[in-house]
C-alpha cells in the first residue's frame, strides 16, 4: 500500500493545506511507494516562528551540553535499533545498493555519537588582556538553522546537518529533496520518540522554490546550511542577504584523481573504479577525471575498461548488484545527454554509454558504467559535472602538467594521488586546489575531518569540530577585575 506522508511542525504530524501530493519512486522499477506533501509558503512560515519560539524559549538552546549529548546519544541508539528499516527505506528510495546504504546509515549513527562526545568536552579560552581585565571566549547558539539536503546521501546528509545543529543548541528545520523524502522521514519518527523538546526540530517536504526560497529568505532564520549543485547554491547565497544569515554551501565537483607512472598500478586501478562508480557516480567527490600519467596510459585503460565491462549493475535490494540505479529518470536523461556530448566531442567511448533495459531492468533507471578516454580541457564532459557513472581520462607528461589539469576546472571539491614516491605525492596534493584529498586512496574518511571545497564548490565546513562552529556565534566576554572609574572625561 502507498505511505501518504505527512509534514513534522511543531512537535505533530500533520497534513499540507496544499492537495498536491509528490509520487516518490523506487528508481529501480518506477513503483510508487509513497506520496509526500507540498508543504506551502505559509506552512514553512509558520514553521520558522514555531522554530524561533522554542529556540527564545531556552528550552534546548539553555540546556547544558551534557543535557544535549544525552538526547544525541538516543538518537542514535534509536537509529541503530532500527538500523534495517533506514537502510531498506534508503535502497527503495534512492536506488542505492544495500552494502552502500548500510555504511550511510551506519556513519549517520556515529555521527550522532561523535557529536554527543565532542559536546563532552566543550571548552573554551580565557585570555588576561591586562592585570585587571579577564576576557572570556564562549560559543552560542545561532537560533534557527535552516538545512537542505540533497537526494545522492538523503540520511548521511541530514544527519551530518542536523547532528551538529542540535548539539549546537539551535532550533532546525530540515527540507529534504522532493524525490527522496523517505529516510528523513523515518529519522523524524525516532527523534520524536527521544527526549528532544517538541518544536526543536521540523520537516517540511516541498519544492526549492517555495519551502527552500522561504527558509533562505526569512530574517527568522539565522543559518543556512545547503547542500547540492551550485546553481541553486548561489540562488541561497542572493536570499540568504536579507537578513546577511550566516550560510554554509557544499556543492558540486569534479574532481581530479591523479596517477603517476610510479604507483602501485593495480591499487590504483582499484581506487579509480571505487572513485568514481561508488554511488553510481552520484556522489559530489567522485573521482570523475582521472589524469593517468603517459608511460601507463594505455595499459590504465586497457586494466580499467576489462574491470568496468564485469560490474554487476541492479536493483539495490540485489546482494550481486555492485552500482545502483540513477535516482530519478530526469536525472538519467541528462547522463545519457552528456554520453551523446562526449560522443559528439570526438571523446573515444571505451565502455558503456547506453541505458540498461534487460534482465528485469527495463522499468528503472540504470546506466552503464561508462568510460571516455583521449579527452581534452575544452570538452564539457570534462568541465562540468556529470553526476553519474561518466568518467573521463586524460592524459598527462609530468609532475607540472599534471597540476594544471588538474586544477583547471571552477570546482574544488577533491582530488588524489597515487605515487610510490611520497614526496612527489606530497608536493603534488598540496599544490591541488580542493578542499578534501587522498594520497593512494580514495573516498575514504571520517566524521572528525572537515568536508567542504575551494572555489565554486563552496563556503564553509561539515563535519569535525568545524562542522559544529558552522552553528555557532563566537562571543567575547570582558570582565573587570577592579571595578573602578576610568575618568576619560573629567
Amino acid at each position: 500500500m502507498t505511505r501518504i506522508l505527512k509534514l513534522y511542525s511543531n512537535g505533530e504530524w500533520v497534513d499540507s493545506s496544499n492537495p498536491i501530493k509528490q509520487d516518490i519512486l523506487n528508481p529501480a522499477n518506477q513503483e510508487i511507494i509513497a506520496k509526500a506533501p507540498e508543504a506551502t509558503k505559509e506552512e514553512t512560515e509558520e514553521a520558522i516562528k514555531a522554530a524561533k519560539s522554542v529556540f527564545e524559549s531556552g528550552i534546548w538552546s539553555e540546556c547544558t551540553p551534557l543535557e544535549r549529548a544525552n538526547v544525541l546519544l538516543q538518537i542514535a541508539d534509536m537509529m541503530e535499533d532500527n538500523m534495517n528499516e533506514l537502510v531498506a527505506l534508503e535502497v527503495e528510495n534512492n536506488g542505492k545498493t544495500k552494502r552502500e546504504a548500510e555504511s550511510d546509515a551506519s556513519d549517520a549513527a556515529d555521527a550522532f555519537r561523535y557529536y554527543a562526545g565532542l559536546l563532552s568536552n566543550t571548552s573554551g579560552q580565557t585570555y588576561e588582556a591586562s592585570y585587571d581585565l579577564q576576557t572570556m571566549i564562549i560559543k552560542e547558539p545561532m537560533g534557527v538553522a535552516g538545512l537542505i539536503v540533497p537526494w545522492n546521501f538523503p540520511l548521511l546528509m541530514s544527519v551530518w546537518k542536523i547532528a551538529p545543529a542540535l548539539a549546537a543548541g539551535n532550533s532546525i528545520i530540515l527540507k529534504p529533496a522532493e524525490i527522496t523524502p523517505m529516510t528523513a522521514v523515518k529519522l523524524f519518527e525516532l527523534m520524536d520518540q527521544t527526549d528532544l523538546p517538541k518544536g526543536v526540530a521540523h520537516l517540511l517536504m516541498g519544492s526549492g522554490s517555495i519551502v527552500g526560497q522561504t527558509i533562505s529568505e526569512s530574517n527568522d532564520v539565522d543559518v543556512v546550511s545547503f547542500t547540492g549543485s551550485t546553481e541553486v547554491g548561489r540562488n541561497i547565497m542572493q536570499a540568504a542577504t536579507g537578513n546577511l544569515k550566516k550560510i554554509s554551501l557544499e556543492l558540486g565537483g569534479k574532481s581530479p584523481n591523479i596517477i603517476f607512472e610510479d604507483a602501485d598500478f593495480d591499487t590504483a586501478v582499484d581506487h579509480a573504479l571505487f572513485g568514481i562508480f561508488m554511488g553510481s557516480g552520484q556522489v559530489c567527490t567522485s573521482g570523475s577525471r582521472i589524469l593517468v600519467q603517459e608511460g601507463i596510459y594505455e595499459e590504465f585503460i586497457k586494466k580499467y575498461v576489462e574491470i568496468v565491462k564485469g560490474i554487476n549493475v541492479g536493483p539495490g535490494n540485489d546482494e550481486n548488484s555492485e552500482m545502483g540505479a540513477i535516482v530519478s529518470e530526469k536525472h538519467m536523461e541528462s547522463i545519457l545527454e552528456y554520453i551523446r556530448i562526449g560522443k559528439e566531442e570526438g571523446a573515444r567511448l571505451a565502455f558503456g554509454g547506453n541505458r540498461i533495459v534487460q534482465d528485469g531492468m527495463e522499468k528503472g533507471f540504470f546506466i552503464e558504467p561508462t568510460v571516455f578516454a583521449d579527452v581534452t580541457s575544452d570538452m564539457r564532459i570534462v568541465k562540468e559535472e556529470i553526476f553519474g557513472p561518466v568518467v573521463v581520462i586524460q592524459k598527462f607528461k609530468d609532475e607540472a602538467e599534471a597540476i594544471k589539469l588538474a586544477n583547471d576546472t571552477e570546482f574544488g571539491l577533491a582530488g588524489a594521488v597515487f605515487s610510490s614516491d611520497q614526496n612527489k605525492a606530497m608536493r603534488v596534493i598540496k599544490k591541488v586546489r580542493a578542499g578534501i584529498t587522498w594520497v593512494n586512496t580514495y573516498h575514504l574518511t571520517n566524521v572528525q575531518a572537515p568536508w567542504g571545497g575551494y572555489k565554486h564548490s563552496g563556503i564553509g565546513r561539515s563535519l569535525g569540530t568545524y562542522g559544529l562552529d558552522e552553528y555557532q556565534e563566537t562571543k567575547q566576554i570582558n570582565i573587570s577585575m577592579d571595578p573602578k572609574p576610568i575618568q576619560w572625561f573629567k
